[in-house]
C-alpha cells in the first residue's frame, strides 16, 4: 500500500521537530517510535515519552492512502539524513513493515500498531492563556535555564518556575547555589498562576523556538501546559511541588556596586578558569582601590591571575565563587554591561543589568 511520496527534507524536517524527546532506551518499546498519521494531503507526526508530547502537522501533495502507523523514530531519522537530496522518497506499508525507497536505496522497518500509541490530550476546564513572541520567550528562557538543578533530590528544583501575573511573565530557576530571575511584559491582565516546567520541556523549547516575532501561545491548565508555535504543539506535564520563595533570596541594598563591561570580564574569567581545581572550580575576586584581581589555583600548585582596572573606591574585599556560575550568567545575560552588588566575603552577590529591573542573578560565595 502506497502511503506517501515526498522529498527527503519535507519528511525529515517535521521528524526532527518531534524526535528530540524520544528516549533511546525505554521500558515500553513503542515509546521509541514516532506516530505517523496520513489523512488526505495532511501529514501528522507525533512523539511522546509520556511526560511530554510533541505533534507537528504539515500539508503537501503527498498522494497515497490514509493510514496510521508507528515506526522507530531514530532509525527513520538516520535513514532520511543519510539519503541524498535529489530522489523522491516513497513510503509504502505492507504487512506491518514500512518500506522507505529513494532512488535505488530501500529500507524495510518494523512497525507497531498506532492504536497502542499513548497520547496526551489537551486539558479542558479552567485555563490561563497568553501569547508572546517566540523571541521574547526564548531569550527569557536563556537568561534563567542554566540555573536549573540537574538531578537534585528536591525534584522541584529540576525545573523552571513560570509565573504569569497581571501583565508580567516571570521565570525563575535555582539549584540551591545560584538563582536566576527574568521578567517580561505581557499584553494581558492575568490572574496569578504559578507552574514548574520540567527541565526536559525547557530544553526542548529552547531548541525549537525561533528567534522571531512569530507568536507562541501558552495554555496552563491543571497539571499540564500546552505550547503552540508554527506547526508544532507541545504538551507537557508539570512538576508538582512548592518552589522556594525566590524573593527572599534576592539581596536588597548591597552597598558595594561595580559596573563591568561583560565581554572583557568574561574573557578574564575564562582564562583564570583553566587552572581552577577541577572538582570545585573556585576563583577568588580580590577588590581593592581601582583594581579587581581574579585568582585561581589547583592541587598541582599551579596558579592564574588576571587584573582589571575598575572604578572601585570602597573597602577591600576578598570573595570566592564557583567560576562556572559566573561564566554561565555572563554567557547568557545578553547585555554589554553588568552590575555586581557585593556586601562582604560571606554574603551572596547580586548581578543585575544597568537601568533594567527585569533581570537578577544571585550567586552564593564559596570558601577557597
Amino acid at each position: 500500500m502506497l502511503l506517501l511520496t515526498t522529498t527527503r527534507d519535507a519528511l525529515l524536517a517535521p521528524l526532527q521537530s518531534v524526535a528530540g524527546i524520544v528516549e533511546k532506551r525505554h521500558t515500553l518499546p513503542i515509546l521509541s517510535n514516532v506516530l505517523i498519521e496520513k489523512h488526505g494531503e495532511q501529514l501528522t507526526l507525533l512523539a511522546t515519552d509520556i511526560e511530554i508530547q510533541i505533534r507537528t502537522t504539515t500539508a503537501g501533495n503527498l498522494g497515497g492512502e490514509d493510514a496510521s502507523i508507528t515506526v522507530a523514530a531514530r532509525k527513520l531519522q538516520d535513514i532520511l539524513r543519510a539519503l541524498p537530496e535529489g530522489p523522491e522518497v516513497v513510503l509504502t506499508l505492507d504487512d506491518k513493515r514500512l518500506t522507505v525507497k529513494a532512488g535505488k536505496s530501500r529500507f524495510a522497518l518494523q512497525t507497531l500498531p498506532a492504536a497502542d500509541y499513548p497520547r496526551m490530550n489537551v486539558p479542558e476546564g479552567e485555563t490561563t492563556r497568553f501569547t508572546v513572541s517566540q523571541r521574547t520567550f526564548k531569550r527569557q528562557l536563556a537568561q534563567v535555564a542554566y540555573s536549573m538543578a540537574q538531578q537534585d533530590i528536591r525534584y522541584y528544583l529540576n525545573g523552571l518556575l513560570l509565573i504569569a501575573a497581571g501583565g508580567e511573565l516571570r521565570m525563575v530557576a535555582t539549584d540551591g547555589h545560584r538563582l536566576a530571575y527574568a521578567a517580561s511584559a505581557l499584553e494581558a491582565d492575568l490572574p496569578r498562576t504559578e507552574v514548574i516546567l520540567p527541565r526536559k520541556t525547557v530544553m526542548e523549547l529552547a531548541r525549537q523556538l525561533a528567534d522571531s516575532e512569530d507568536p507562541l501561545e501558552v495554555i496552563l491548565a491543571g497539571n499540564q501546559v500546552v505550547f503552540r508555535f508554527g506547526s508544532i504543539e507541545l504538551i507537557s506535564k508539570l512538576i508538582d511541588g512548592k518552589f522556594p520563595d525566590y524573593e527572599r533570596v534576592i539581596p536588597q541594598n548591597h552597598p558595594k556596586l561595580l559596573t563591568f563591561e561583560r565581554v572583557p570580564l568574561l574573557a578574564a574569567l575564562s582564562r583564570v578558569a583553566i587552572l581552577t581545581n577541577e572538582k570545585f572550580r573556585g576563583v577568588r575576586l580580590v577588590l581593592s582601590d581601582g583594581s579587581l584581581k581574579i585568582v585561581s589555583s589547583n592541587a598541582e600548585q599551579e596558579e592564574a591571575q588576571e587584573e582589571l582596572e575598575i572604578d572601585y573606591h570602597d573597602e577591600p574585599l576578598d570573595i570566592g565563587f564557583n567560576v562556572t556560575y559566573l561564566l554561565d550568567v555572563l554567557n547568557n545575560v545578553g547585555t554589554d554591561q553588568v552590575e555586581w552588588h557585593f556586601n562582604d566575603g560571606n554574603s551572596s552577590a547580586l548581578v543585575t543589568v544597568p537601568g533594567n529591573d527585569s533581570f537578577k542573578y544571585v550567586v552564593m560565595p564559596m570558601r577557597i
